[in-house]
């Protein structure tokens, strides 16, 4: 049992989860937003990378043209090899940071995605799934005799002004006599506990 028959309560809970479900679908967005405005502000690593390789490219194919000039021609390819090298550094450096800013923005956008998200759940979901526990629990107990009578003790267990509204729907009732009536077993009296404690769970359309 997930909503309470109540429909009063049910509303709330709905609306409830609708907010959860809301929220989370925004920090989602908001994650994605990010990690992509992340990955958009770092295109210049990318061009640093790119025109990297070609210059080194380039270098390389150089060198080996020079190489078959007379005299000069193994010396010129020796430098322009050195050139090509230091080219190749700088595309694996772009390369290196490239790598760097895509885990730094996965590792960002999972965060700004768990920590909102994680905050809500941790405050939302304990309060629902002990309310499930417990409507669950009262739903199998308001079959039968002896569990009504669990039912009706867990009344008297409530706050005061609690019992005394339940007091105050029999006629002639006070707090005392629906203690001395579960006591003595009346029928009534459980009967009306018994029904307060399943309407403060929803579990009653009243």
């Amino acid at each position: 049992m997930w909503y309470a028959q109540n429909s009063g309560r049910r509303t709330r809970q709905i609306i409830g989860d609708g907010a959860v479900l809301l929220w989370t679908a925004l920090w989602a967005a908001v994650a994605v937003i990010a990690y992509r405005l992340v990955q958009l502000l770092s295109r210049p690593a990318e061009d640093v990378e790119t025109a990297g390789r070609s210059f080194s490219s380039g270098l390389t194919n150089a060198g080996t043209t020079a190489a078959k000039l007379p005299l000069v021609g193994g010396k010129l390819d020796a430098a322009l090899r050195n050139v090509a090298g230091a080219g190749d550094k700088l595309a694996s450096a772009g390369d290196g940071g490239q790598t760097a800013v895509d885990a730094l923005a996965v590792a960002g956008s999972i965060g700004l995605f768990v920590l909102p998200v994680g905050l809500v759940l941790v405050l939302w979901l304990p309060r629902r799934l002990r309310w499930t526990r417990q409507a669950a629990a009262a739903a199998s107990l308001a079959a039968t005799e002896d569990g009504r009578e669990l039912l009706a003790l867990r009344s008297l267990m409530r706050p005061l002004d609690d019992v005394a509204r339940t007091a105050a729907e029999l006629p002639d009732a006070t707090p005392g006599s629906l203690a001395e009536g579960w006591r003595n077993g009346d029928p009534e009296t459980l009967d009306a506990l018994a029904e307060a404690e399943l309407e403060r769970l929803g579990l009653r359309t009243a």
